[in-house]
Order: structure tokens, then sequence, then C-alpha cells
């Protein structure tokens, strides 16, 4: 069974024979089904190949191989161990998926840099929890040692106290960048309208209708005023321009015509 990229023949017979199935261009190609699948995926994400009627590819499937694909996704690597890496493109596919692929540009660094966070802070948790794995261990054996009576070795005891010391300076150090990094994250998910307050509140402006509209209206009279003025100048503004344009117009081509033309404008020649 063949391994490694697929070749340019290879991809032109998939390209050919995808409505056939994945299963069967795996046979054909002598490849593995399951990557002969995911390679499918990726070129239909890419949109190098069509989609075909026996795929169904989810918005999240597609933003997830869509980031493998950009530029940056290089630097990520080196920032990134590989099992970030999956909870990055996990978060990645949600958050993109959330906003319906609507993220232009600057939003989609507003994306990374909160996700970039989300990952620091998980590092943050996971180092102040083998901090207190550790001042736990060293604080059992602190006690074991102090119970050996005359056979007390100090300088040990000393040692690790100062160890337990400075875990805990670490670990203050690590709760306070946490407790930083989060104020930060939630700046951002308000900067981005992604929290469940401002979700909430954007469902509730959708849910009003013609009559809390009316209600409105009534409620604030300068307001329907305003509206009525606005209607007129522009029911004034067309029928203006309804007169002009049912009059004959001489165009370039030296026909002459009527450009509004209806029962209620024709005119004889």
């Amino acid at each position: 069974m063949k391994k490694g990229r697929f070749s340019k023949s290879e991809q032109a017979h998939i390209s050919e024979n995808i409505e056939s199935g994945y299963e069967k261009i795996a046979k054909d190609l002598d490849r593995d089904p399951k990557s002969m699948l995911e390679h499918i995926k990726k070129q239909v994400a890419k949109g190098k190949y069509e989609k075909p009627a026996w795929m169904s590819t989810t918005q999240e499937e597609a933003a997830a191989y869509d980031l493998g694909e950009r530029p940056y996704f290089i630097e990520l690597r080196q920032q990134f161990t590989e099992e970030e890496l999956k909870l990055f493109k996990y978060h990645w596919a949600r958050i993109i998926s959330q906003f319906r692929d609507d993220v232009i540009p600057t939003e989609e660094l507003q994306v990374v840099d909160l996700i970039k966070l989300e990952l620091l802070m998980n590092r943050a948790l996971k180092g102040n929890k083998e901090n207190l794995e550790q001042i736990s261990a060293l604080d059992a054996l602190i006690l074991a040692e102090r119970q050996r009576g005359a056979d007390v070795d100090p300088d040990g005891i000393f040692q690790m106290e100062r160890q337990v010391a400075s875990l805990k300076a670490s670990q203050e150090s690590l709760n306070r960048d946490y407790r930083d990094m989060q104020d930060k994250k939630n700046k951002m998910l308000k900067d981005m309208k992604a929290t469940r307050e401002q979700r909430v509140k954007r469902l509730e402006d959708s849910k009003q209708n013609f009559t809390s509209w009316l209600a409105h209206l009534i409620s604030n009279p300068d307001i329907a005023i305003g509206y009525g003025q606005e209607m007129e100048v522009m029911r004034l503004a067309m029928e203006q321009e309804k007169q002009r344009l049912s009059q004959w117009h001489k165009y370039t081509d030296e026909m002459v015509d009527q450009p509004f033309l209806t029962p209620d404008t024709v005119k004889d020649k």
C-alpha cells in the first residue's frame, strides 16, 4: 500500500473520479482509505477538488483545514506543541464557525491572539498544577525527615524548604500572569462582541416586531415626524423624476424615445 504525498497523476485521477467514492479511489490507487478521505477533505476545503455529493464537510472542518494553509501557521508550529496546535485548531474552527466565516483580516488576527491567550493560560494552569504537586511531595519529604529524630538532616530540610519557597513564589507569579491574561481575554471577547451578554442582546434586538416598532413611534412623535418628512421628500422627488423621464429624450444614437414608458405616460409621436 502506497504512502506519502500524492503525485500529480494520482491527484488527477482523484479529481476525475471523485464522485465514485473515496474507498474505490483508494483501492484504485492502492492507498489507505482513511488517508484518502483526509486528503480529499483537505483539497475540497482548499477548492482544488469539487465537493462530491457523498461528502459532508461541516463549517468547523472546513475552517480547521483552512487554518493549516495560512502562512502564519508555520510560525504557530514553532510556538506551540502538537497537542497545543490540536487545541488551537479546535478553538479556531469553532470561533470561525460561530461568526459564520464573516471574519475580515483584522478580526482574524484578533481570533489568533485570543486563542494564543487561551493556550498560554492553559500553560500557566499546568505549571501551577506541577508546582502544587512538587510542593506537596517536598512537604511530605520534609515531614518524614523531621520524624527521623536524632538522624534528621538539617541541611537537607533547609534545601527542601528553599525549594518549597521558590515553588510558592513561582506559583504566585503564575497565578498573577493567569489573572492578567484572563483580563486581556475578557477585553478581547468584548471587543469582538463575542460574550454571552452581547450575544443575548443581539438576539433580544432581533425579536423586535412591527407592533413594537409602532409602539416606539407612538411614544416618540419626533421620530415619527422625521420619518414622515423624509418619506414625503422621497415621494416628491420620485414624482418629479417620473415627469422628467416621461418626456421625449434624444439619445446619443439620435433615437428619440421616452425613458419611462407606461400606459399613463405614453405620448403620441
